[in-house]
């Protein structure tokens, strides 16, 4: 071999060797996107964010979240005020998301990782939009990974894995501020009930050291249960939580129930109930309460049906069970028995 073929072979075999150590290097060396925040400029936005929106299966938003003067309302339920917390909750994750890792570009490959096209009906990936005055940010949010999600910025075909976790409801009803009523029981002075098809009562405090009632509207025959446990729950409307709001019009109150509280401050709270299907409505009205007042006007609200249930209580419930009579004694069982036969009469003796 000839000196020069051999330099030529020996300058090839260091070219294949350098080539191979910078792509073992190359590929084991951190991403410089690795560690970096997926939205760095939402930080100084933050506070100037005027809208949140989510798509899922639809080109349209199936979800807004947006100011309405100073307030977040839910534009889907006809601008009710929104959960706060939730909606900064979710606008802390998108801010503190960080790359962890570089996943796939190749659009065949999305739909494994939950980060398709979410405007696709079926699509299982979830966009969420977010409007500040010097910026539009949009995100496919997709499979839950590790501590966080596979993602994708809308318009890039790049996609990632991001910590910490980035979770939202898609459905408006988990988006209203659910506090309702929240009233405390020691307040309620008074209560009358009207069941739709059933009979009517009222409920009147005798005492509010010791938290007895008197019913009034029982039926002749029939004892109520004790002053103590007339006494409407100490849960009836404390706390009361809505799980979905609606126009009024949108519920059929033709065939409801009524009940009428009045409290100690002199306000009067008239509740409204219908059952529609599985789903339990109540329509409110205060005489004394401009804030709830406001919340309830022209609404109707889903709660509960344990909640409802407590409010529109049967006459029957308060009222001592009926004695059931005592089941006839069974005959003796003697009467039972088969007659033992009787001995035949000795023959006269002889004379």
């Amino acid at each position: 071999m000839s000196r020069q073929r051999f330099a030529l072979l020996l300058v090839g075999a260091l070219v294949v060797i350098s080539a191979a150590i910078y792509s073992s290097v190359q590929r084991n060396r951190p991403h410089e996107t690795q560690g970096a925040l997926l939205w760095p400029t939402l930080a100084a936005e933050l506070n100037a964010v005027t809208a949140v929106s989510v798509r899922k299966g639809s080109p349209t938003p199936t979800l807004t979240v947006h100011k309405t003067g100073d307030v977040w309302t839910v534009a889907e339920r006809a601008d009710y005020p929104a959960d706060v917390a939730k909606l900064r909750k979710l606008l802390l994750a998108l801010r503190d998301a960080k790359i962890i890792e570089d996943k796939t570009s190749d659009p065949a490959r999305y739909s494994a990782i939950g980060v398709e096209d979410p405007t696709q009906a079926g699509s299982a990936a979830v966009e969420v939009i977010v409007t500040a005055p010097s910026a539009t940010h949009a995100l496919i949010v997709g499979k839950p990974v590790g501590e966080g999600n596979f993602v994708r910025r809308a318009g890039e075909k790049q996609s990632y894995s991001v910590e910490p976790a980035i979770s939202l409801e898609t459905e408006p009803r988990f988006w209203i501020d659910s506090r309702f009523i929240d009233t405390a029981t020691a307040l309620i002075q008074s209560i009358e009930v009207k069941p739709a098809g059933a009979p009517a009562y009222t409920l009147h405090r005798l005492n509010a050291a010791d938290n007895s009632f008197s019913l009034d509207g029982g039926p002749a025959g029939r004892k109520p249960l004790d002053a103590h446990a007339l006494a409407p729950s100490a849960t009836l409307l404390t706390g009361l939580t809505a799980e979905d709001v609606s126009p009024v019009g949108a519920i059929d109150f033709g065939r409801s129930s009524q009940a009428i509280v009045t409290l100690s401050d002199g306000n009067v709270l008239t509740l409204t109930g219908a059952v529609i299907a599985d789903k339990h409505w109540l329509q409110v009205q205060a005489s004394k309460d401009a804030a709830l007042t406001a919340k309830a006007q022209g609404r109707a609200f889903e709660v509960a049906s344990y909640r409802y249930d407590a409010i529109f209580k049967p006459l029957d419930q308060l009222l001592v069970p009926k004695e059931t009579p005592a089941p006839k004694a069974a005959p003796a069982a003697a009467a039972h028995a088969p007659k033992k036969p009787q001995p035949l009469a000795s023959a006269p003796a002889a004379p």
